[in-house]
Order: C-alpha cells, then sequence, then structure tokens
C-alpha cells in the first residue's frame, strides 16, 4: 500500500517552474531519499506534499485521500504527516516537554497525563529524557534536532518528512542525528528525506530519487542510483558532491592515498 502518491506536481514562483510534473510513490515502511543539486526542487517538494505550499497543478494523495483538493482542511490533513526541517523550530519560550506535548494535546486532544507519558518516552528513545525541563537555548544544536524529531514522532504519524536536517548542524553533532533517524528507520516509519548525506542515504533508504531542475531524473534502489547511475546526469551530479567531499576532507583512505 502507498502511503504517498504525487502525481504530475507543479510548482511555480514567479513564472518559474520549480516542480515541473513529478510523480512520487512512497509505500508503507519504505524510506525514500530525495537527492540533488540545491535548487532542485526538493525542499519545495517536502511542502508541497505537507500542503505547507500551494501547488499550482497535480495531485498528492495520502493514504489513498486527495489531500491537495482545495475543499480538504490541511490542518486535518498534517495530523498524518511528522515533519522536521533544517532549522530546529522549536518554540523558544517552551521547555522541551512542553514543544513535544503542545500538538498531541492542543491539535489531537490528547490528555495531558498520556501526551507526557508519550513524550518521556520519546525523549528516553533519543537519549534526552534529563533535558525534559530545559529550554531550546540550553541545548546544542543536535540535542535541538533530536527533540525535534521527538515532537515530529509523538503522535505517531503514518508518514515522517525530513528536510536536510543536518544542513545546519556542525559536522560533530551530525552523526548523533543520522544515528537516531536510522533507528527511526529500522523500526518500519514511512519516511521521505530530502538529505545531502550519500553515505547516510545509501545505508538508510531504500530507494533514491535523484532530482534536477524540477524533475525526477532517476530513480531507483539506493544502491543502483548511488553505485551504477543510468542516467548522465545523475552521474555528474554523483561526481561532483564526491570530488567536493574530498576537498573538504582530505584524509587518507583505507588503502592509504589521500
Amino acid at each position: 500500500m502507498n502511503v504517498l502518491s504525487v502525481t504530475g506536481l507543479v510548482k511555480e514562483y514567479g513564472g518559474k517552474r520549480v516542480l515541473d510534473g513529478v510523480d512520487l510513490e512512497v509505500a508503507e515502511g519504505e524510506v525514500v531519499a530525495l537527492i540533488g543539486a540545491s535548487g532542485s526542487g526538493k525542499s519545495t517538494l517536502l511542502r508541497c506534499v505537507n500542503l505547507l505550499e500551494d501547488i499550482d497543478d497535480g495531485q498528492v494523495f495520502l493514504l489513498g485521500r486527495d489531500v491537495s483538493d482545495p475543499r480538504v482542511d490541511p490542518d486535518l490533513a498534517r495530523r498524518d504527516m511528522g515533519v522536521v526541517f533544517q532549522a530546529y523550530n522549536l518554540f523558544p519560550h517552551m521547555t522541551v516537554l512542553d514543544n513535544i506535548t503542545l500538538a498531541p494535546r492542543v491539535v489531537h486532544g490528547v490528555p495531558p497525563a498520556e501526551a507526557t507519558a508519550t513524550a518521556m518516552d520519546l525523549l528516553t528513545r533519543v537519549g534526552l529524557a534529563d533535558r525534559a525541563t530545559a529550554y531550546p537555548d540550553r541545548l546544542s544544536g543536535g540535542q535541538q534536532q533530536r527533540v525535534a524529531l521527538a515532537r515530529a514522532l509523538a503522535y505517531d504519524p503514518k508518514l515522517l518528512l525530513l528536510d536536510e536536517i543536518t544542513s545546519a548542524l556542525d559536522p560533530e553533532l551530525v552523526g548523533e542525528v543520522l544515528a537516531l533517524v536510522r533507528e527511526i528507520a529500522a523500526a518500519g516509519r514511512t519516511i521521505l528525506m530530502a538529505t545531502h548525506e550519500m553515505g547516510f542515504a545509501r545505508q538508510v533508504a531504500d530507494r533514491i530519487c535523484f532530482l534536477d531542475g524540477g524533475r525526477v531524473v532517476e530513480s531507483g534502489p539506493a544502491a543502483q542510483v548511488l553505485g551504477n547511475p543510468e542516467q548522465p546526469r545523475t552521474r555528474e551530479f554523483l561526481r561532483r558532491v564526491i570530488d567536493a567531499g574530498r576537498l573538504q576532507d582530505p584524509r587518507p583512505d583505507r588503502g592509504g592515498r589521500v
């Protein structure tokens, strides 16, 4: 069963097509990674799926329901989606615990005691139970992003959207967040994520979609797309990513070469 189906999705800004007829499906329990250069449409696609952007054409089906229909209440549709952005977007005037319990209590009507118990269980899973009463400005970037992930999972969404969630982190904090996403994926959560971490995408994703110019240029199993891509544009993008990584991290590889 497909949790998400996107057909012919078009999004324009100022007459420029940012998404140009995107087709995409995500099956239940599947992890799909969106890769591509900056400006290729990855974040816009996630925002359209989450109904944070109006679409100009096409449809978005969530659990078989056309949530892009103008008659659909987007707030109701979002109840089945959890989203974590590049910025942590935690409420600075609320404690960690209050940030996590807010949506379950106010939007989903979960009793406070139940919402608190769920939040504490999630904080334990992300290794931050001892920071429940802390405010966001007392946490590191990696800790804040882990809280954001816990908040997104608090109402057990059917689809988890992750938008370059490590891009704002210092390099030494990236690992702890990726390890948590790896754990979430292993538990069978349905995930659509935009990422620039190719190694992570290879390890976690069932399928890779390469976007270029607002279109899905290539889609397939992670090992195939990242290891032996069929399209020349995909090969060119991956070569540039690999070359850029070598320039940024010129450490010897396992064979002793630089």
